[in-house]
């Protein structure tokens, strides 16, 4: 299983970007909501994000750890 450690969440929106979503909005609070095409992924601006908190990020995105860890 890929190590998903060490990311921030603007490192997180960054990699996802990069990947083809778009910043839809900054949601109240420290949330942003990206979307490409039909896939809305929600990220916390938190300064390290919990393991569990970034696969749902991805989970929600249909990205794989894997393609994830491969574009950071």
């Amino acid at each position: 299983m890929p190590e998903l450690r060490g990311f921030s969440g603007q490192q997180a929106v960054n990699i996802l970007i990069k990947m083809g979503f778009i910043v839809s909005r900054k949601a109240k609070g420290s949330h942003v909501i990206l979307k490409r095409g039909e896939l809305v992924c929600v990220v916390p601006m938190h300064k390290e994000l919990a393991v569990g908190t970034l696969r749902n990020a991805l989970r929600q995105a249909k990205i794989s750890p894997e393609e994830f860890l491969k574009n950071s």
